[in-house]
């Protein structure tokens, strides 16, 4: 009895279920497009980063001038505060100078050239102290800035200690400097500057009222020139009157 042969594996049956065997999808980078779109919302967000950055160091270094102009203005405030309003000595008044009446007393007086020989308000007036005066005061600026007691403030290191010149002599702080300016005020507005010779003659009833017997403002403005600055600026400025 012959035997049928097997069949061959091409020849066997497919049924309905076989399927090809799915093909894996190809690998896929980012597009010219994407890889933009990226760089520039990175980009945007560092930049946003940065710029928060540099407007907090502004912000800080302009809080931190300001208190230090502040603190300079009042401590020439503070020095003046126990001082007369004119020379307890001399006073202020007018006399005939020859060619006219001419006002005595207001400014500093012969032999006034340091700090510690200034004993009045109007002493103050147009001095400047800062870190390029010169020892002596006929330029009207003295060494500075300067603190209530009339000591120069040094330039103080990162470390904490002063910085010390050639000679080993404290630096005085650098870029800052005091303006004081001192004027007379009408008795009844002091929105008014009168001149320092100014005075109101009896009239009437009105006994009158003596050139110094005015109110005096005192102005104290503080300046910094940075080391970028071509021009000194303007940071704090704080004014009394004393009546």
């Amino acid at each position: 009895m012959a035997m049928r042969p097997l069949p061959t594996r091409p020849e066997r049956a497919r049924g309905p279920a076989a399927r090809p065997a799915p093909r894996a999808a190809p690998a896929r980078g980012f597009t010219l497009i994407e890889a933009a779109l990226t760089t520039v919302i990175i980009g945007v967000g560092v930049l946003a980063i940065v710029e928060a950055q540099h407007t907090f160091l502004r912000t800080n270094d302009w809080s931190s001038q300001a208190a230090t102009g502040t603190y300079l203005a009042n401590e020439i405030r503070e020095m003046t505060r126990p001082l007369a309003r004119h020379d307890p000595v001399t006073g202020l008044y007018l006399a005939d100078g020859g060619a006219g009446t001419v006002l005595h007393g207001w400014g500093r007086e012969p032999g006034e050239v340091g700090v510690d020989d200034l004993d009045d308000l109007d002493d103050f007036d147009g001095l400047v102290f800062r870190f390029d005066g010169t020892p002596s005061i006929t330029d009207n600026d003295l060494p500075g800035p300067v603190d209530a007691f009339g000591n120069v403030i040094p330039e103080i290191l990162a470390s904490g200690s002063a910085m010390l010149d050639a000679e080993g002599l404290p630096v005085p702080l650098q870029g800052w400097s005091q303006h004081v300016r001192v004027e007379k005020l009408d008795p009844f507005n002091s929105s008014v500057p009168r001149a320092a010779s100014y005075f109101e003659p009896a009239q009437g009833t009105f006994e009158g009222r003596a050139v110094d017997q005015y109110p005096l403002r005192v102005t104290v403005q503080t300046r910094y020139l940075g080391r970028f600055d071509t021009e000194p600026r303007s940071i704090a400025s704080v004014v009394w009157i004393v009546p």
